[in-house]
């Protein structure tokens, strides 16, 4: 009887060791759980550090090989002016002109054009001198008095700006959006009566680089979200 008895006493003490080990182990496991998850913002504006600037004109006529000498010129003058401006020889790509027969055109509505060829030439700046660059476009009228017209609007050749020096700020903005994010967590933390713990999980996200806005593509914003998790403490 006493054996029973006795046994009876250690079930229940082991039960209720039982019961507080899993209730440890349950809070214990409660509080690795608990994490905050914020996402930490960095922006910047940045001069653009690459242009490519397509000049573009055109020539009309009806013998092949006057058009041939005229774009010769032509190209002669545009790199002529160019290299007096600033613009280094290396910097600068001639491209193959693009020759429409304006009398074989299928779907061509100028068929009663005196001229039959329209030939199309670019040449072509790729240079990280944007600022001279920018002069220069804005100065390109110039071209008029040496006889060149250089056209717009064809969306093929857009002047474009770039940005290649992300590698320079990458640590610097990382480090701002991990400053940012951990204001966040620790907001949070404080109104819910927590302390910051050290960090379970982070994420730094992908960098953009966009145009500022339409009117000054030359100035780009850089862009980059980290996300994080932080453990919470009692």
């Amino acid at each position: 009887m006493k054996n029973l008895k006795l046994e009876a006493a250690l079930i229940m003490v082991g039960l209720i060791l039982l019961g507080i080990f899993i209730r440890q182990g349950l809070n214990t496991f409660a509080a690795k759980d608990r994490t905050v998850t914020v996402k930490g913002l960095a922006e910047m504006e940045v001069q653009a550090d690459k242009v490519i600037w397509p000049l573009v004109y055109k020539n009309l006529g009806n013998d092949l090989n006057k058009l041939y000498e005229d774009i010769k010129q032509n190209n002669q003058t545009i790199i002529q002016f160019l290299k007096e401006q600033g613009i280094d020889e290396k910097e600068i790509s001639i491209n193959a002109p693009e020759i429409i027969d304006m009398k074989a055109e299928r779907y061509s509505g100028d068929r009663d054009t005196p001229y039959r060829y329209n030939v199309t030439s670019v040449i072509t700046v790729n240079s990280n001198k944007t600022e001279l660059v920018r002069k220069l476009i804005s100065e390109q009228g110039e071209l008029l008095k040496r006889g060149i017209a250089i056209t717009s609007g064809d969306y093929r050749y857009n002047v474009v700006y770039e940005y290649t020096s992300l590698n320079k700020i990458k640590p610097q903005m990382i480090e701002e959006a991990t400053r940012n994010a951990r204001e966040a967590a620790e907001k949070f933390a404080k109104d819910s009566e927590s302390r910051l713990g050290k960090i379970k999980q982070a994420s730094q996200g992908q960098f953009s680089i966009s145009d500022r806005d339409p009117n000054t593509p030359y100035i780009k914003n850089v862009r980059v979200v980290t996300t994080i998790d932080y453990l919470l403490e009692e």
